[in-house]
Order: structure tokens, then sequence, then C-alpha cells
């Protein structure tokens, strides 16, 4: 398998299909479209109010083993499924979030797919795409702007500058804007106060925007984020500050989910974009439940392991939307489970069965979560060059007595034929119609509860280790009648642990939770573990160092 230039080369000489034929396979009217050039456009408001009656599809949830440096191709492997299902002749949908500008300038990289099996236009989606995300960060900020200048205007609602807890945004890894202060220079430039960014995809702003049923329920949400705290410890909120309008008003247009195509011409719907290790990382509500209008399957997936993202969706977003999936395909490969075997990167080129087999205790301990959510379970090894027999035979003994056989996919290299094997089990998974979903605990659990929960049952931890600032917070929280709300759990993507280094599948460890946010607005209380910080910071040599312009103004680098 290969990655980054080829990717673009790739996709740059395919062609792509105007938009409003796209629409057509799902019916979708030209009349609903509002188009963005020839290859983008968003679907209207009065053309999705009129699905309400229809049946839903099926929804297939993907979700990854815990990710390393190695590659699992969760995102690749999402888009060669739905290709792969429309190829048999059944109609699906694929719904991806919005990548963010911080991994593609950063390490990580765009998250359009990849090989034969990408999303298009590839440099359009990974970098301004149709503005959603400026105009969640320009919400944001908005609004940060608004707390300030209450303060400097008399405060009305007698928000206590010290108590602020609204922070800026920005879609732009940069560790230098975590803690800063404010308001410096006298008189004239506000009230002095600690502040700092997070970026965009880790801001209430884009959880709620990916949470809200329609603009109704998205105004509703703004309003009830809460800025801050008076000196009695009562909460202020966007609400009282005469905000959530106009924050509402800047999202109207992006709150309209995003319609692309597939490089085999699959319809996607890409629309929002949290982070799912310091967010809830999942795609909008709005878009999912499109999608399950429109199509008999409909091809989702989670951030990064099912740990984090897939415990989110089914724990945060499911109960929120009203969504029950149907099927959970696990995604890992050869090398990934070879690391996670304790093999280093430089050693994956060598054969190791012994090491896929020890590796595979972390994806077991993912098919054993998913059941635990009542999903059947398809796991997809997505291939590279070098993988060998011997190796996926150990895979295929390590997974026998969980009843389990994983599906070898090429969708890399060979687009919808390499995911034929994988669109059938999938189908099969469905068809059986055993999936009893149940999210893991019910609201009425208090929430240090539901947080040693997630820590006992998902990552196997032995106990939480509550910092004191946190353990009040909660009791507060519960005091002003948020104890009903799910916890989104912010650490760590590479362990099940909140130690980065401790790969496999761990036992026994503590998670020790430092902090505590409300995010009322969103409707979930965040929990931050370990070392995680919701304002990643750039590597040694980010990306953004080999993109750039060709001599025909056309972009190179971006991967």
């Amino acid at each position: 398998m290969s990655t980054g230039n080829i990717d673009l080369e790739i996709a740059r000489a395919t062609p792509l299909r105007p938009i409003a034929d796209i629409a057509a396979r799902l019916a979708i009217p030209a009349e609903a479209l509002e188009p963005y050039g020839r290859t983008k456009a968003k679907i209207g408001f009065d053309f999705i109010d009129g699905l309400a009656s229809r049946p839903n599809g099926a929804l297939v949830l993907v979700v990854g083993i815990s990710p390393t440096p190695a590659g699992e191709g969760k995102t690749t492997t999402s888009i060669g499924l739905a290709d792969a299902l429309n190829a048999s002749g059944r109609r699906a949908v694929l719904c991806l979030r919005e990548p963010s500008l911080g991994p593609c300038f950063g390490q990580k990289g765009g998250a359009t797919g990849g090989g034969r099996a990408q999303i298009a236009p590839m440099a359009d989606i990974n970098l301004h795409f149709t503005g959603d995300f400026h105009a969640i960060t320009a919400a944001n900020n908005l609004l940060a702007a608004m707390i300030d200048n209450h303060v400097y205007w008399g405060n009305e609602a007698g928000l206590d500058p010290r108590r602020i807890t609204w922070r800026r945004a920005l879609d732009v890894n940069d560790r230098s804007l975590r803690a800063l202060v404010a308001g410096l220079g006298g008189v004239a430039n506000g009230t002095p106060l600690e502040t700092g960014f997070d970026i965009t995809v880790a801001s209430e702003v884009m959880a709620a925007f990916c949470l809200a049923a329609d603009r109704t329920d998205l105004q509703a949400r703004l309003g009830r984020m809460i800025v801050g705290a008076r000196r009695d410890g009562s909460f202020v909120t966007a609400a009282d500050l005469k905000a959530a309008g106009a924050m509402a008003a800047l999202l109207r247009e992006a709150l309209m989910p995003n319609l692309v195509q597939t490089l085999e011409h699959s319809p996607a719907l890409v629309h929002g974009g949290p982070f799912a290790n310091i967010a809830h990382g999942c795609n909008s509500a709005i878009a999912t439940r499109l999608g399950l209008k429109l199509a008999d399957f409909v091809v989702t997936e989670a951030g990064f392991g099912a740990d984090l993202g897939g415990e989110k969706f089914l724990d945060i977003k499911c109960p929120s939307a009203g969504l029950a999936p149907d099927c959970a395909v696990i995604v890992a490969s050869l090398r990934a489970l070879k690391m996670h075997g304790g093999r280093a990167r430089a050693e994956l080129g060598r054969e190791d069965p012994a090491a896929v087999a020890a590796g595979a205790a972390n994806l077991i301990r993912h098919i054993e979560n998913m059941r635990g959510f009542g999903l059947p379970v398809v796991v997809a090894l997505n291939h590279f060059p070098g993988d060998t027999g011997a190796e996926f035979e150990a895979l295929r003994e390590a997974l026998a007595p969980h009843a389990i056989e994983p599906v070898r996919c090429t969708h890399w290299a060979e687009g919808s034929a390499g995911a034929a094997a994988l669109a059938e089990a999938v189908a099969a998974a469905v068809a059986g119609k055993t999936a009893r979903f149940r999210p893991l605990y019910a609201p009425a659990l208090p929430l240090a509860e539901k947080l040693r929960t997630i820590a006992t049952k998902i990552y196997r931890a032995a106990d939480i280790q509550l910092a004191e600032p946190a353990r009040k917070r909660l009791a507060a929280f519960e005091a002003a009648g948020f104890g009903h709300l799910p916890i989104c759990v912010a650490k760590t993507q590479y362990s099940f642990s909140a130690d980065p280094t401790l790969l496999g599948a761990p036992t026994g460890h503590i998670l020790p939770v430092r902090d505590v946010r409300l995010a009322a607005g969103a409707g979930f209380v965040v929990a931050l573990a370990g070392e995680i910080m919701t304002m990643p910071g750039l590597p040694r040599h980010p990306a953004a160092e080999h993109i750039g312009l060709d001599e025909g103004g056309e972009i190179v680098g971006l991967s």
C-alpha cells in the first residue's frame, strides 16, 4: 500500500461526474442542491424535511483497532465498502466527517481515503471544502468576543471574569495558543483574563453542530452553552448574553449536509468533523439520518479506535439522534497488529506470525466491546504489500475462538472489487437481524459512575483516579441538573490506557482524570484523561513543509 502524492495523482486522473448526476442516484432533485462548483453541493432542508416518513436503511458503523503509525485504513475501508455495496447492486451512501486543517498540515495528513478508494475532489475536501469549519470557528469566536464585550460594558449578567470558561478556537495545530492572557493594554482593551484556544474540531460549537437535529435545535443548543459562572457559582449561558441567534445565523448554510462522490461515483455525505480523541468523533446526525432515508445501506465511521469514536458514537450520538446500528465493522491490518504485538515500526517488513497473534489481543478486545453493545461484528483486514499467508493464518487462528473470520480487503489497489467480500459479509450480518443495540450505561447513573463504567468495561482499567477539582465539578454539574448527560472521554488514541506507549490489550491500569468540562449545549460532559491536549501541536517536520503549488497552480504534497 502507498500513500501521499500517489493518492492525489490517482484522484486527479479519475474524471468526476457532475454533482447533479450523483444526487440523481439518490433521487435528489437538482432544485434541492446548492452547488459549490461542479462536484460539490449542499442539500437543502426543504428536501430533507420531506423525507421524514420514509423508512430507514441499515446503519453500518466502521471503527478501527487502536491506531498505530503502521496504518489501519479505516476511512479507506469505509469508502471501499460503500463502493462495493453499490457495485453489488445495492443502494449505499457513505457518511464521513470533514477533515480538519490541523492534521492536514500536521502529522496525520488528510482524511479522504487512499488509492482507488477515495472521496473527491480530494484537495477541496481536505482544505476549505464548503467553508463549514470556518463558519464554526467564527461562531465560536463571536461568542468569545460577546463575552468580553458584555463584561466591558457593565456585565449585566454578573459574570465573574475569573470564572469565564469559554475558549476561542482555530482549526490549526498551534501549541502556543493553549494558554494565554488576553485583555492587556489598558482599560480600552477590556478586562485582563486567562484564556486559550482549542482546535475547532474540539470546540463545543462543533459538537452541537454535529448533534443538532435541525436549525431550531442548533440554535437552542447554542443558547444552552455555558460560558462561565457568577460569583455565587450559578452558570451564565450564551442565551443570557443574547449570542445564540447570531451564532446560528453564521451556521445557517453550514448546517446543510455536503454531497460529494467517491472515485467510483458512489454518493458521499461529508459533514461535520469532531476529533474522537478530544471530542465525540462522529459526522453530523443530520447527514447520517438523511443517508438512512436515501439508501438501503449507510456506511459511516467513528474516529480512531472503537474504544474512542465507536464508544462515543454508541453512547452519545445514537441516543441523542435516535439511531440504532445494525452492524459494526472493525478495521485492522497485519502491520498494525504486529506493532500491538511488540514489534517496532522498523521491523514490520519482516514476517512475524507470532507478533500478529500477540497483537490480535487488541483486535479481540474491540470485538468484545462492540459485541457488548449488542452488535454483530465483521473484521476487515486491510491488505498491505508484504503481508504473508502465514501471518494471515495466525490471525485466523487467533479469531477462531471468537467465531470471527477476517475478510481480507484490497480496495486501495482494486477499488470496489477489492472489498466485494467485505460487502457480502456486511450484507449477511445485516440480513441476519441479530443486532440488539443497547448503550453502555443508563442516563440516571451518576456522572462519576458513567466515567468509571467506560474505564472498566471498555478500557479494562481497574478504576479511575479523579482529581479533586474534577470530582467537585462533577458534583456541581449534577447539582445543577446535568447528571443525566453522557460522558465524552478525551484521552490518547494509541492505547486503551492513558499511556500512549502501552499497546496491545492492557488491563488493571488506572485512568487518571485531571479535569472535566460541561458541554451543556452539545449535551455531554468532557473528561480530560492523562496528558491529552485540546489544542494539538505540530510535529518537528509538519506536512505543511511539503505542501505547495506547482507551476500550473495545482496543489502538490497533500496526503
